[in-house]
């Protein structure tokens, strides 16, 4: 890739990336998972399981083409709480800081809808997004109710 024009933008969701949402996020789950009802339900409907349910997703482009992504899921109403969820970067992505400026990004989102937190569930396998998720100030939490079945590990952000 031409590193002149490697400037990352990050984007709201447009119906246009619907198709990227799912494409890459089944990449990465699949390279160490298993896909999940739960994964469906969200990948295949992203506008009415998160966006019409007050979440927010974004995008991340690299040269107008869409290389990584990552969703708020309104969790609850009283106080108002998010996941963090479905982050993924394409490997032909990876190592430009993009899970850091999606991360950040949304946690932004977060507080300006003025959420009291924001929480994600991941597994352990995945170091470099512990990684991540500690840098950008996510705490270990005790795991409940988790969503996947992959889930080994619980964090949470307290704004």
């Amino acid at each position: 890739m031409n590193d002149i024009n490697n400037e990352v933008k990050i984007i709201a969701y447009e119906h246009q990336y619907k198709e990227a949402f799912k494409t890459l996020n089944e990449e990465w789950i699949k390279t160490f998972f298993v896909m999940e009802a739960g994964d469906y339900k969200l990948l295949d409907h992203p506008e009415e399981q998160i966006l019409e349910k007050g979440g927010y997703i974004a995008f991340a482009l690299l040269n107008n083409e869409p290389v990584g992504t990552c969703a708020l899921v309104k969790a609850g109403d009283k106080p108002l709480s998010f996941e963090l969820s479905k982050m993924a970067v394409s490997p032909k992505a990876q190592g430009k800081k993009i899970g850091y400026l999606l991360g950040n990004a949304l946690i932004g989102k977060a507080k300006e809808l003025n959420a009291q937190k924001v929480f994600l569930e991941t597994n352990s396998i995945l170091v470099p997004a512990i990684k991540l998720y500690e840098k950008l100030g996510f705490k270990h939490i005790p795991i409940t109710d988790a969503g996947y079945d992959r889930v080994d590990v619980q964090m949470q952000l307290d704004l």
